[in-house]
């Protein structure tokens, strides 16, 4: 079971498990996903204190998943020291966005999700230059006033656009966004306006599908076809970008250092060292039910902390990088390019 420090205080109303267990490996590209060893597994998460879960409404199944788990929470009665909480997410290409359009989506959602009041839904738009992104969101948060929703987040905003929604009177209590040791864009603008604004940061990516870890440490770059999964793929391209593979491992192996002081993995310290960042709620940890399950390594991260000699060797080993803000731009500015 996890410690009290593996908790935090989201929103007045809402407590939730600092590692949230991310669904986007149902979404393909990951392998197949066995529905009853898959909901089997997501009762092992929750009985063991991992109540939160990431998903979307393009997560494959993800959303019916949930639905069929909460049905059998409800049979059974809630167990763990925290209910099911399920954030979700609406992605919709830019087009007009009248309220029935919002209505729509999000009925889908409730249905699937078997929740007539979902807890959060966390809104990405694709293209700034359509401004019906803002129609969306009035339409969201009025749809939230009237309960559809507890809570309204957002997803891969950049912090100008981020500023526009706030200053316009939506009132937003998250924003989902790339942050780890190799990608640390959030610390140039975000962090500070979120802090300012009372938004708090669910981050994913954070070890990088899993190349932050002993497994790719000591070993050749790996090739593309070798690199079974869009995460794998995604994450190796973000540290090419970054500083290349030669770079990769002297941080695997500072990683490797530190792990070894505490008694931890390197995904461990990856995952501490974000979630000591200001204004992080939580990290997103991919989850492959029923084919994986790192629960008893990922609690870990809560057993240790990060000293200054820690800090010191992991920052001389950053300051060896490029600047992956000028090189790409703000938060989720790689998914408008």
């Amino acid at each position: 079971m996890l410690p009290q420090a593996a908790y935090f205080q989201f929103t007045p109303d809402l407590r939730i498990c600092r590692l949230l267990n991310g669904m986007w490996q149902m979404s393909g590209a990951h392998g197949a996903i066995d529905p009853r060893e898959a909901i089997g597994s997501m009762a092992d998460y929750h009985d063991n204190g991992f109540s939160t879960w990431d998903l979307a409404d393009h997560y494959g199944a993800a959303e019916d998943f949930v639905g069929i788990f909460r049905k059998q929470l409800d049979e059974r009665g809630e167990s763990g020291p925290l209910p099911l909480q399920a954030f979700t997410k609406w992605v919709p290409r830019p087009m007009p966005m009248p309220r029935r359009t919002v209505e729509q989506a999000l009925s889908v959602s409730r249905r699937r999700m078997a929740s007539q009041i979902l807890d959060m839904v966390q809104f990405h738009w694709w293209d700034y230059r359509d401004a019906a992104y803002l129609e969306a969101l009035e339409h969201l948060a009025a749809l939230r006033d009237q309960r559809w929703m507890r809570h309204l987040g957002l997803t891969n905003f950049d912090t100008e656009h981020i500023q526009i929604i706030t200053e316009r009177g939506i009132r937003i209590v998250s924003n989902q966004i790339q942050y780890s040791i190799i990608d640390r864009r959030p610390e140039v603008r975000m962090i500070e306006f979120c802090r300012a604004h009372n938004i708090s940061l669910l981050t994913y990516g954070t070890v990088c599908g899993g190349l932050l870890s002993e497994r790719y440490m000591d070993v050749p770059e790996p090739g593309y076809a070798s690199l079974n999964t869009a995460s794998l793929r995604k994450y190796k391209h973000m540290i090419d970008q970054w500083g290349g593979w030669e770079l990769f491992q002297h941080l695997l192996r500072t990683l490797k250092l530190i792990a070894d002081k505490h008694g931890v993995t390197i995904p461990n310290v990856a995952v501490r060292y974000i979630l000591d960042k200001p204004a992080v709620a939580g990290v997103i940890i991919g989850t492959r039910l029923g084919i994986s399950d790192n629960r008893i390594e990922n609690a870990n991260v809560f057993s240790f902390a990060l000293d200054e000699d820690d800090l010191d060797a992991i920052h001389a080993v950053s300051a060896q990088s490029r600047d992956l803000y000028n090189m790409i731009g703000d938060c989720g500015d790689e998914y408008r390019r």
